[in-house]
């Protein structure tokens, strides 16, 4: 058929096949690049929104956001509140609880024969059970209705099966103890004070905290027989001062 048509149509319908394709192209890449609407016949199912992808994308970037600033405030580290511990009174005499007592009974222990134990008056609504190991060097008949200093916060402690809840304070040498004496007139319950020492004695004395073996070394009578300090007197206010019969220059424990 070809053959008998004239070269010039042919070159004719070529053009205008060739002006159509580039029709149909221009207007596919116009409307595509342009989000123009396009006729059914050039829209791609690919190219239609669906509002979906979009609202996924949205919801995903938000819980990433929220993700981010949890692990943010997971990481930040509250300052920790400072709780300042009391303050620590001066570990000296004024911690301890040194009171006059009068011993009501005596006896021995049961089952110790280097032990008394002594039921002391020390101006609380009952008397204290106190063990002392004295049988060696004080008579018991001299131990029976004696005035005396007792240490009346040690943590109580049970000897050979007998709570003890203070113990008497003594003069000592290597060769004898003695009771140190209060003055003339005390009454059970009387405070000893050293002048210069805040009488602060805690309610139980720690016993790890060692604070009567710190201050035990420096509890000493001096060459007048005075019950001492660091060189300051024991005293039981407007009564006088605290004493050893017969000891100078001892210990005191």
């Amino acid at each position: 058929i070809l053959s008998n048509t004239p070269i010039r149509y042919i070159q004719k319908m070529k053009y205008r096949y060739s002006l159509f394709i580039f029709n149909i192209i221009f207007s596919t890449s116009y409307c595509t690049n342009n989000k123009v609407p396009l006729p059914e016949n050039c829209t791609n199912a690919t190219d239609k929104p669906t509002g979906k992808s979009e609202v996924t994308k949205q919801d995903a970037a938000t819980k990433q956001d929220s993700a981010v600033t949890k692990g943010n405030q997971e990481k930040v580290v509250k300052p920790k509140k400072e709780i300042k511990a009391p303050d620590e009174p001066p570990v000296d005499v004024g911690r301890l609880d040194l009171r006059v007592g009068h011993i009501l009974d005596v006896k021995k222990h049961p089952d110790a024969d280097t032990l008394y134990v002594e039921q002391i008056d020390v101006g609380e609504a009952s008397p204290r059970t106190v063990v002392s190991g004295l049988v060696n060097y004080v008579p018991l008949n001299e131990m029976q209705n004696r005035s005396v200093i007792v240490l009346c916060n040690l943590k109580p402690v049970k000897m050979r099966g007998i709570l003890s809840q203070a113990m008497v304070m003594c003069a000592s040498t290597p060769q004898a103890v003695e009771p140190l004496d209060p003055p003339e007139g005390s009454i059970p319950g009387d405070v000893v004070t050293v002048e210069g020492y805040t009488r602060n004695p805690d309610p139980v004395l720690n016993p790890k905290k060692k604070v009567f073996e710190t201050v035990a070394p420096d509890l000493k009578t001096n060459t007048d027989k005075v019950a001492t300090y660091k060189g300051v007197f024991w005293k039981v206010d407007d009564k006088g001062v605290v004493v050893s019969k017969n000891l100078p220059e001892a210990s005191i424990k």
